[in-house]
């Protein structure tokens, strides 16, 4: 299995794990518990089936640096090559207030940005379906890719060159380039400027939100950091809080403990909206008890399980993936 040293970004109704080099590893579309679209944090050390992952691989790479903006979900990754170019790599999902209700599309926004020299980089855009069984059938147009897949089609829209995604042949990167993954729906406006006006606007919401934080004084990046963490846990549809993104990680070596956590254990979602609560944000908990109210009344005299999907039905039915090792 690869390396679990992983950068998270979400939005509440989507998340995704990016390694230290921008490829992400693991995403699920349409939401937290669907087809694992990014899976090649499970493939292990199958190279016959190179593909479930977006990457960017920087010619003669030499090195690499990643950190979020501050007080945000908004991750950043600079590439650096052996010959002093750079390239600078800003990932996020859209988050924040339009119309008077929270906008979260089912949607991935990276940015790409010439930081120096003359970088040169391939594209490689490769989803799965099936939980990594096989590769959906590509169509494109003049700025946009779709993968065409039997339950969900997705959309790649760019500025960048849509043959050299298709065909990842490299390019010299001269100075910005955009590329939003999401519903197959045409883009309104233009690729570059809804990228940063998505960016703006997320990175906007998420500092008003940890401004109302009551942070303690000591250690404040980490607890700030931990709470986003867990608020991007939070399924803002239904208020559910699934135990973590992904699946069949075990939670120590050997321990046969290779569960689906993409479900919400109603104990742990508790602890969750408890720790949040201390630190003064009560929408998750009003959220989370809804949720967990729906599910009671559903129930009529029965006891509440441990575990619930995240739309709130019961029925949890288990099943191997053989086609990613792990």
């Amino acid at each position: 299995m690869r390396s679990l040293d992983l950068a998270l970004i979400g939005n509440c109704s989507i998340g995704a794990l990016i390694d230290g080099r921008a490829e992400i590893v693991w995403a699920c579309f349409p939401r937290f518990d669907g087809d694992a679209t990014f899976c090649s944090l499970l493939r292990g050390d199958d190279v016959q089936n190179d593909f479930g992952y977006m990457a960017i691989d920087l010619i003669d790479f030499s090195h690499a640096e990643q950190e979020y903006l501050t007080n945000t979900a908004i991750l950043q990754t600079r590439l650096y090559d052996a010959q002093g170019g750079a390239v600078e790599i800003t990932d996020f999902a859209p988050r924040f207030r339009q119309y008077g209700r929270m906008f979260a599309p089912m949607t991935l926004v990276r940015q790409l940005r010439r930081l120096s020299g003359s970088p040169r980089i391939s594209l490689r855009v490769r989803p799965a379906i099936d939980y990594g069984k096989s590769r959906p059938a590509i169509t494109w147009g003049s700025n946009h890719i779709r993968y065409v897949a039997p339950e969900l089609t997705l959309r790649l829209t760019t500025n960048a060159s849509v043959t050299a995604i298709v065909e990842e042949t490299a390019f010299f990167l001269e100075d910005t380039a955009t590329l939003l993954l999401g519903p197959d729906e045409t883009l309104q406006g233009g690729v570059g400027e809804t990228g940063r006006r998505f960016a703006e606007e997320t990175a906007a919401y998420w500092r008003e939100w940890v401004r109302y934080l009551s942070i303690p004084f000591e250690w404040q990046d980490a607890v700030i950091r931990a709470a986003i963490t867990l608020k991007l846990n939070a399924y803002d549809d239904t208020g559910a809080i699934v135990a973590a993104m992904t699946t069949s990680i075990p939670e120590a070596p050997n321990s046969g403990r290779n569960w689906d956590y993409r479900y919400c254990w109603l104990r742990d979602g508790y602890f969750v909206v408890n720790a949040l609560n201390r630190l003064g944000t009560t929408r998750t908990m009003e959220r989370y008890l809804g949720y967990v109210v729906n599910i009671a009344a559903g129930t009529k005299d029965a006891a509440l399980q441990p575990v619930y999907r995240i739309d709130g039905r019961s029925l949890i039915e288990e099943h191997l993936i053989d086609s990613l090792p792990g």
